[in-house]
């Protein structure tokens, strides 16, 4: 069986929390796209684990993968392992060879690209992470990329590097102003300096016994009867084909991208469980349409504020403060639709306790018409105007109580808000999230025991 973990929002949706807890019931838990631009944050039993790249379920002793789907920085995948081997952790991770490896050069290539379009008026500034994600993307699509693979092989890697590093040197030079030899970058460009460090990433990843055939290795992990989790990391709204582009990331987390990132068939995927992860409210890290922000005045940016603190808005990977706005139910519905969720996941619903008041956008207003969905220009999105109707906000309460004794016990308001958003989106509540640790999750349906799929 199959479960798919979908974030249906702008990422940061608490998906970690979701994966960790339902990891425990898999055998084997699949990123299926994005790098160490995806910042997971697992809390158990108080302890805090940030994992950007490592799946989230390495720290419950599953198996962990990163697909073909998943661009891989070395460095930063060792430094993961090594800091969960620190904390006691002894995570089994194994890499597809079909993946990608971000280079020293992606990365530099990244913050020159970003830093020119804020500085130019006609540039779109997307507020990347810096880390290298899309120009190694791109190198896949030209192929000109460096796969897992070829760091086994010393032969293989440096003829690889011989191509590509002078075209990146001269990209940089020539077309970004970049001084390479006078500046901090110059080992970024320099072959011998690569291909130093980068075999000796393929040699421990070769003796670790780390590197797979992907598409092979699931193969038979599931018909030996092993339970698959799929990771996407990111959210629908950023999605490269089904989000609001250019303010997007260069992969797909939508639930096709499962099959597409991991070599698992799209039957197989389609047959198991789709959970969608929704935040109570929104945040976005980065420039992009944001309807429901809460940026209008005053009331709004101490709302904002409140909201922002009680939940921990901050990014895990860049540690910048997100953007607020209320719950966006045409975003939800496009999400919905776009992967075909059989479960939705509520997180969060305990930072909105006590707020001043609580909406949710259930419509926009386009040049005078109603639409329920996400605009396909993210132009036409920018221009849309909310249609809110009002809640009735609830309580703060004992939350760890709530998590033991279920659903019945949450808010009667927090109830009425739930279900409003299970009827909009047309998918059933599986779990409720009421605080940050595993256990403060209220669980009506564990997706790995559902029958009839």
């Amino acid at each position: 069986m199959t479960v798919t973990i979908v974030g249906s929002q702008l990422g940061d949706e608490g998906k970690g929390a979701l994966v960790d807890r339902w990891g425990g019931d898999a055998d084997v838990v699949v990123r299926y796209q994005g790098g160490d631009n995806a910042g997971h944050t697992v809390v158990e039993g108080g302890a805090e684990y940030k994992l950007s790249l490592v799946p989230s379920g390495a720290v419950r002793g599953t198996v962990g993968v990163l697909g073909n789907g998943c661009v891989v920085n070395p460095r930063t995948l060792f430094e993961e392992i090594d800091g969960l081997r620190e904390r006691g952790l002894d995570p089994d991770v194994r890499v597809a060879r079909r993946a990608h490896v971000i280079l020293p050069y992606h990365r530099v290539l990244d913050g020159i690209e970003e830093d020119r379009k804020a500085e130019d008026d006609s540039g779109v500034e997307v507020g990347t992470t810096g880390r290298g994600i899309g120009p190694t993307y791109e190198d896949k699509a030209g192929r000109r990329g460096i796969r897992v693979g070829d760091l086994l092989d010393p032969a293989v890697l440096r003829e690889r590097l011989e191509y590509a590093v002078p075209r990146k040197r001269t990209v940089a030079e020539a077309a970004c102003g970049l001084d390479v030899a006078g500046s901090d970058h110059a080992a970024a460009f320099d072959v011998d300096a690569l291909y130093e460090e980068f075999s000796g990433f393929g040699e421990r990843l070769d003796k670790d016994g780390m590197t797979i055939n992907c598409s092979d290795f699931l193969h038979r992990r599931r018909a030996a009867g092993d339970r698959i989790l799929f990771e996407g990391a990111q959210g629908t709204s950023i999605d490269v084909d089904h989000g609001n582009y250019p303010f997007v990331t260069s992969s797909n987390p939508t639930a096709g991208g499962a099959a597409v990132g991991s070599g698992v068939g799209v039957t197989t995927v389609g047959a198991g469980e789709v959970v969608g992860i929704v935040k109570g409210y929104l945040s976005r890290v980065g420039a992009g349409p944001l309807p429901t922000e809460l940026d209008g005045d005053d009331h709004e940016e101490a709302l904002a504020d409140e909201i922002r603190e009680k939940g921990g808005e901050f990014g895990t990977v860049t540690g910048r403060p997100r953007r607020i706005g209320w719950l966006d139910l045409p975003m939800l519905r496009h999400a919905s639709r776009v992967s075909g969720f059989t479960g939705i996941a509520v997180n969060h619903v305990d930072v909105l306790a006590e707020l001043p008041d609580l909406r949710v956008c259930t419509d926009y207003e386009l040049d005078g018409e109603r639409i329920d969905t996400v605009p396909t220009t993210t132009e036409r999105w920018e221009r849309c105007d909310p249609v809110y109707r009002e809640f009735e906000t609830w309580p703060s309460v004992d939350w760890a109580s709530v998590a033991d004794e279920g659903y019945d016990a949450l808010p009667a308001a927090t109830r009425i808000y739930l279900e409003f958003v299970v009827d909009e989106v047309d998918a059933a509540v599986y779990a409720v999230g009421v605080g940050p640790d595993r256990e403060a999750t209220v669980e009506l349906v564990n997706p790995f025991e559902r029958t009839g799929r």
